[in-house]
């Protein structure tokens, strides 16, 4: 990628250090403060590194020294880096759930971007909602930007099996629940699910997003699957580094790379690898941020158009280090060409085309060829229905393929608590085709919309070998998960959806195939029951969490703040 240079005096850091004034004498003397010599700085790009790196976030741990090696490429392609820490958002940890703070962070980046001396941007992240957050409030702030993602974490192993970080958290817990295996069992697993630092090496939320923002262009090449722990995700930073100078010389923006073609992509590429539902609430926010657009309706006319190339946990067999080592994304691309725009511009080439052109597969069993695809479509489907009139998602490709077409009576969850405490009470009579439904746990009911929506199969049904069910909610749930969810049902109860009117006993009907989700009950008796629809008192009188409730949208639309999704002019800060 070529282009013309800009002059030290182009740069935007020019206005904080290179002017003859009080303001600009003042900078210059606090970066003397900070230990700085004039030539180390002066007239050279001045790159941020946004850091989530922190010690009760073990997705990022290995940040800190990742943060180095970007700034080791920084300094030998001329620039002058500043490490800022920022919010840690751990999917492991964090309660009620980080998607509470994905806006937070959002804010945090935008505004730290905007108000600081900086040219440009490397981003540090990976864990869950830490990806489109940065990415977001980066695209709203429009400076030259370069991710990094966190990696996956090793495979895991207990005793002679390979496994994968939540996806078989989930299975042995269950089968701990069936009396299949003992808390003997469960401590050596304990030891051996999660082995070193990174990100869930199933194709969870992590490397589903991860994998996106390498398919939008904003990573280097084949960044999104490197081990965290390998060597190669060290060299990976010190390339972004090095990559971050250039971009702010030629003034390649971020609004440059993340295009509607862009969003298209990313779409196309979370689909054909069976990724988490939790991508389309985030790309769409972030598509929103980037004034591009974006809709459940173009996620299902996408998962139409492409097949389900990638044979990863857990709609399927492997690990993200068996990616990587396949060919990562650059090859898993290779595959997709007919169906991407190939001719937009990544921060690292001047087309995609160039930048997956030659890409090897070399195992077609884990990045597997179109006439073999492990799904004809798609792995996400989109429904709609008096139940979601504005939408609901399903992972089909991780749901036994019998609960596609089914119809079963509901028992209804009014909040996760109460679920908690009697899904195995008998007296509820569940059976394999009762329908489980959860409300109250959306954006606003949850609140932030945990991930409570792979709702737990009644332990008498467990042991009787039942592993999946039909499960309604407004709630989301992580990547890593499987069975016949249907998720971010909209709007959501708590807001007098039709979530709210349904009573246990109703009959609720899922067809995937015909893409509807319909609660067999007349429109006159939903009438009645909306009419004696209270709303509940609010989950917050003060603090992040009453501005969180003030303005969250719903999740077809991303569950942005309204306040940050509108269009609008934010102007630069004054420096003089």
């Amino acid at each position: 990628m070529s282009g013309a240079r800009r002059e030290p005096e182009q740069l935007r850091s020019h206005q904080w250090y290179g002017t003859d004034g009080l303001r600009s004498f003042s900078h210059r003397a606090r970066t003397r403060q900070l230990g700085y010599l004039p030539e180390e700085h002066l007239g050279k790009p001045v790159i941020a590194v946004l850091n989530t790196w922190s010690d009760i976030n073990p997705c990022h741990v290995h940040l800190r020294d990742r943060a180095q090696a970007v700034k080791r490429g920084v300094w030998q392609a001329g620039g002058f880096p500043l490490e800022f820490p920022v919010s840690t958002l751990s999917e492991t940890f964090q309660k009620p759930t980080p998607m509470l703070y994905r806006n937070l962070l959002a804010m945090e980046t935008e505004e730290l971007l905007r108000s600081y001396p900086v040219d440009g941007a490397v981003l540090l992240g990976g864990c869950d909602k830490s990806t489109p957050a940065l990415l977001m409030g980066a695209a709203s702030v429009d400076l030259p930007t370069v991710f990094v993602p966190a990696g996956p974490m090793l495979p895991g192993h207990w005793r002679d099996e390979v496994l994968g970080s939540g996806t078989d958290m989930w299975k042995y817990w269950d089968d701990r629940r069936a009396g299949l295996i003992g808390d003997c069992e469960l401590a050596e697993l304990e030891n051996g699910l999660a082995r070193s630092p990174g990100h869930c090496m199933t194709m969870g939320t992590a490397s589903t997003l991860t994998a996106a923002a390498e398919a939008l262009g904003v990573t280097v090449p084949g960044a999104s699957s490197i081990p965290a722990v390998d060597s190669a995700h060290d060299r990976m930073a010190a390339a972004s580094g090095l990559r971050i100078v250039e971009l702010v010389h030629q003034d390649l923006r971020l609004s440059q790379i993340l295009t509607r073609d862009a969003y298209e992509d990313a779409v196309a590429t979370v689909l054909a690898l069976g990724g988490s539902t939790n991508a389309v609430i985030h790309l769409i926010a972030m598509a929103g941020r980037s004034g591009t657009g974006l809709t459940l309706d173009d996620f299902d006319r996408i998962a139409r158009t492409v097949p389900v190339l990638a044979d990863v946990r857990p709609g399927g067999r492997y690990l993200m280090e068996d990616f990587h080592f396949a060919g990562g994304l650059p090859g898993f691309l290779g595959r997709l060409t007919d169906v991407l725009h190939l001719d937009r511009p990544t921060v690292s080439f001047t087309t995609l085309r160039e930048q997956i052109a030659g890409a090897p597969v070399h195992n077609p069993e884990v990045i597997r060829p179109r006439e073999n695809p492990l799904a004809d479509e798609g792995g996400v489907a989109v429904l709609r229905g008096n139940l979601c009139p504005d939408g609901a998602v399903i992972k089909h490709i991780a749901a036994e393929p019998r609960l596609l077409s089914h119809t079963g009576p509901a028992v209804v969850f009014d909040d996760y608590r109460t679920m908690q405490r009697t899904i195995n009470d008998p007296e509820l009579g569940i059976t394999a085709d009762h329908v489980l439904v959860l409300r109250n746990a959306g954006p606003k009911g949850g609140p932030g919309m945990p991930e409570y929506g792979m709702l737990p199969i009644p332990d008498h049904l467990l042991k009787q070998g039942v592993r999946d069910m039909v499960r309604i909610s407004d709630a989301r749930m992580s990547g890593t998960s499987y069975g016949a969810c249907v998720l971010h049902i909209a709007p959501e109860s708590y807001v007098g959806g039709p979530l709210a009117l349904v009573r246990t006993g109703d009959l609720i009907t899922l067809d995937v195939p015909a893409r509807t989700l319909r609660l067999e009950v007349s429109d006159e008796e939903l009438a009645r029951r909306a009419s004696a629809w209270t709303p509940p008192p609010a989950r917050y009188e003060r603090g992040y969490g009453a501005l969180y409730s003030d303005q969250i949208t719903q999740a077809d639309t991303g569950c942005d703040f309204a306040f940050l999704s509108r269009a609008g002019q934010v102007p630069d800060p004054y420096a003089g």
